[in-house]
């Protein structure tokens, strides 16, 4: 299921006044489903075309992140478990990686910094 990204569809105002259309819903404005990148046994990538010819990855699953530690150092860590997201409760419930979310690694606790269903890799720092 597609999103649309557009203006909404109300013609009605906050102060509860009439409002005139302002467009039909175009094309460019739909965007694409959720990617609901899990925590996996393996990392899989999707590749998908966008509007324009451009490609982007996206992940399926994810067992690795790059690490930034403490020290500077980035390290590759597998991933047990999400802990915490802040923009879904039931999204560390079901192992599912968003950017903020709280992962636990073999290093310690991270947070994640990247979109990750869009860049195609997890960039975490050590908390």
């Amino acid at each position: 299921m597609e999103n649309y990204h557009g203006p909404s569809g109300s013609t009605v105002k906050g102060t509860g006044g009439k409002m005139g259309k302002h467009s039909d819903k175009k094309l460019r404005l739909v965007g694409g489903p959720f990617t609901a990148t899990k925590v996996g046994k393996e990392d899989l990538r999707q590749l998908r075309q966008g509007r324009g010819n451009v490609y982007k990855v996206k992940l399926k699953t994810a067992k690795f992140a790059n690490v930034l530690s403490k020290d500077g150092k980035i390290r590759k860590a597998s991933i047990r478990t999400v802990i915490e997201t802040p923009d879904n409760r039931h999204h560390a419930r079901q192992n599912i990686i968003t950017k903020g979310a709280i992962i636990d690694t073999e290093l310690g606790k991270a947070k994640v910094l990247n979109r990750v269903g869009q860049d195609g890799v997890i960039n975490a720092k050590l908390l």
